[in-house]
């Protein structure tokens, strides 16, 4: 089984910074995937940035540029570094395990989210 506990989100002035970390334990295996998710009020949650397998990570187009997404050698930690942070920044984060199983089929941890909110 897998916990995923976020942690370093809060209130943020239009270009500001904010690291947000995501703590793992239990099963982490090699192979999982890493991500953030995040979700803004009335909208769906959305893919922000993912660790890619061969060492080439995936943003959403919107952060690409601002955000910087990391791991550990462990997966123990996973960091969203987000610079210039803009109002339509905020929303709720979602560290995410992504599993590939047998079949072709997956399954997905998720953490309880961490709020970010970008305002004057």
């Amino acid at each position: 089984q897998v916990q995923l506990v976020e942690s370093g989100g809060g209130l943020v002035q239009p270009g500001g910074s904010l690291r947000l970390s995501c703590a793992a334990s239990g099963n982490i295996f090699s192979s999982d995937v890493m991500g953030w998710y995040r979700q803004a009020a009335g909208k769906q949650r959305e893919l922000v940035a993912q660790i890619g397998i061969g060492g080439s990570d995936w943003y959403e187009s919107d952060v690409k540029g601002r955000f910087t997404i990391s791991e550990d050698n462990a997966k123990n930690t996973v960091s969203l570094q987000m610079y210039n942070l803009k109002p339509e920044d905020t929303a709720v984060y979602y560290c995410n395990v992504w599993r590939r199983q047998n079949g072709g089929l997956n399954i997905n941890y998720w953490g309880q989210g961490t709020q970010v909110t970008v305002s004057s």
